[in-house]
């Protein structure tokens, strides 16, 4: 009996992620400009929620950087894709193809990363998360001051991303599939799904392969780690590399999507946001990171724009909450509520509608344990 319904949570868990991938190829036929900018978003805290999962869920190292290291992916791509300029917005550019430029900007966050490791393998828990500050601030310093290369307070233009000739822009080439005409948005939508794939991808690999027994023997005790075989300092280094290479591509899929960047957009609340994204969604699992991601992205966007059709909400000042107000009010009653019903995170909510209908079995009595009478008559 448990095998059979084995198999069918199998075959509807790959028919759910069959209707779901085909939903998702088909969904810049349907959906609006908001809606394909919102999803893009949640795309960017997916790449970068992965990244963190496995340096907190899986190795234990607690980090508030990442807002850094995207930082340093969104204006490292801008820098090598875009062209130097002159006059009032004077910066600099190297004017790389787009993808090159995407893969350096990724080898330079984690590059930052690396750097960093020593200073993450010395330090443990909230030690570590305070000194992971001290990056934010000081890439916040950098970017308003360092104007030649960020533009200073008013930002840069991000490149256009193109592929071998294909530019991902409004026209350029023109392309109407359907009756539906693919501007910016379509195009990157489906770039951004090849990006959150790949990701995705790598990080189970990784997190299910020996790397990831060693990363979560590392979390769990380094003297045990190092009796078995395991470098502590190295598996904690590389984990922070890695992580910070994911915030790194995050940060370019950011670039991309706003067009243009500002230092305030990766300030310290980002960081704060991946954070959140883990813990609800499960802290440890790259399932988690998703679904936390796609609800710390979504969810006040969607409360924002919708906020005007929220209850106890009047906006003509006679005495109701504003409609910014009321949609912070809700998504922070939406936070506590995950955290309060669902300690497993929304990854949990799967597992506990498995166990549901999964049958419990009887535990099988100990060899030599003697029946009793209502026993030996429900086998008779």
């Amino acid at each position: 009996m448990s095998e059979r319904l084995g198999d069918r949570s199998r075959l509807l868990s790959r028919l759910l992620g069959l209707a779901l991938a085909v939903a998702l190829i088909i969904a810049p036929f349907f959906l609006a400009q908001f809606w394909e900018q919102a999803a893009l978003f949640a795309m960017a805290g997916i790449i970068g929620a992965i990244g963190l999962t496995i340096l907190t869920g899986t190795t234990g190292q607690l980090s508030l950087a990442h807002a850094f290291f995207a930082a340093v992916g969104a204006y490292g791509y801008c820098y090598f894709a875009g062209h130097a300029t002159v006059g009032v917005e004077k910066v600099a550019g190297l004017g790389l193809p787009p993808l090159l430029a995407m893969v350096l900007a990724v080898a330079l966050a984690g590059l930052c990363g690396a750097l960093f490791s020593p200073i993450s393998g010395r330090l443990r828990g909230i030690y570590l998360g305070i000194a992971s500050i001290g990056l934010v601030f000081i890439g916040q310093h950098l970017l308003f001051n360092a104007t030649g290369l960020t533009g200073g307070f008013n930002g840069r233009d991000a490149e256009p991303f193109s592929l071998f000739g294909f530019q991902f822009t409004q026209g350029h080439p023109d392309l109407i599939i359907g009756g539906t005409e693919f501007g910016e948005l379509e195009k990157l939508w489906y770039l951004g799904l090849v990006l959150v794939v790949i990701s995705y991808l790598v990080a189970r690999n990784i997190v299910g392969g020996r790397p990831g027994r060693a990363l979560e023997g590392v979390r769990d005790s380094e003297v045990a780690a190092a009796v078995m075989g395991v470098d502590p300092i190295r598996y904690k280094a590389a984990a922070f590399t890695l992580s910070s290479m994911y915030a790194g591509l995050a940060g370019v899929m950011f670039a991309l999507v706003f067009g243009r960047i500002v230092p305030n957009t990766f300030g310290f609340p980002l960081s704060v946001d991946f954070l959140a994204m883990i813990v609800l969604g499960g802290l440890g699992t790259i399932r988690g990171a998703v679904l936390g991601a796609i609800f710390v992205s979504l969810l006040p966007r969607v409360l924002d724009h919708y906020s005007g059709s929220l209850p106890l909400v009047d906006d003509t000042g006679g005495g109701g909450l504003q409609p910014s107000q009321a949609a912070r009010l809700v998504y922070g009653l939406c936070v506590i509520a995950v955290l309060l019903y669902l300690p497993g995170g929304l990854a949990g909510v799967g597992e506990r509608f498995k166990r549901r209908r999964r049958p419990e079995q009887p535990a099988a009595a100990p060899k030599g344990a003697r029946r009793t009478s209502t026993e030996l008559k429900e086998t008779t």
